[in-house]
């Protein structure tokens, strides 16, 4: 689990590319202090399991699944990556709920300069827009960030400077493609609500008229 707090961003050293998958190696400092194989590490939002360590990084292994979700498949050799390690027990939760599993790939479409900000809106397929909501939180490679404004083909959020320059977001322009991970919360809420063939989810006996009657 992740938070979408940003620890450092690392540099692809090595990419090894196989007929489905895919093996990074990836440069790094801060992350380095304590991690050992077998550790998650959010790779621009995405959890990947470090499978080795060297002096200066570690390497994880992509499987197909990652790959046609996410645009890890666009990395090479010097692309700058966010990365963020799992959540400690003892730790600060300064962001939100974040499982580093990807829904899918969004696109910058405009840049919009408002005071320090920079307003990016990003567009999005409708089965991912779906759990987007205004003041709700999103995951943009990794970073944590608050949803502006949202319609039906994008939404919008509201970089600070400070993110901007410590991560990748900032290098970001219009057509690029950003990993999306939505907020986690609304997708079991709708597991619950909706029904598969017309018959309720493990008769849970949870629906709309049940969440409205206790206050929801």
């Amino acid at each position: 689990m992740f938070t979408g707090i940003v620890e450092e961003v690392g540099v692809i050293h090595a990419v090894q590319r196989g007929a489905h998958s895919s093996r990074l190696t990836i440069a790094a400092d801060r992350i380095l202090s304590d991690l050992k194989i077998g550790d998650s590490i959010a790779v621009n939002g995405v959890c990947l399991t470090a499978t080795a360590k060297t002096p200066f990084g570690f390497s994880a292994d992509v499987m197909h699944e990652t790959l046609n979700r996410s645009a890890l498949g666009k990395l090479t050799v010097t692309s700058r990556v966010n990365l963020e390690r799992a959540m400690a027990a003892n730790g600060r939760f300064g962001g939100h709920i974040v499982s580093g599993h990807i829904d899918g790939i969004g696109c910058i479409s405009a840049l919009r300069r408002d005071g320090i900000a920079v307003w990016y809106t990003v567009d999005a397929a409708a089965e991912l827009l779906r759990y987007v909501v205004e003041k709700g939180s999103i995951t943009i490679d990794g970073i944590s960030l608050t949803v502006a404004g949202v319609s039906k083909s994008c939404f919008s959020v509201s970089v600070i400077p400070h993110t901007a320059d410590i991560t990748i977001l900032g290098e970001k322009g219009i057509g690029d493609s950003v990993n999306m991970e939505t907020d986690l919360l609304g997708k079991y809420v709708e597991k619950l609500l909706h029904t598969q063939s017309g018959e309720k989810q493990g008769g849970s006996g949870i629906s709309t008229e049940f969440l409205l009657r206790n206050g929801f």
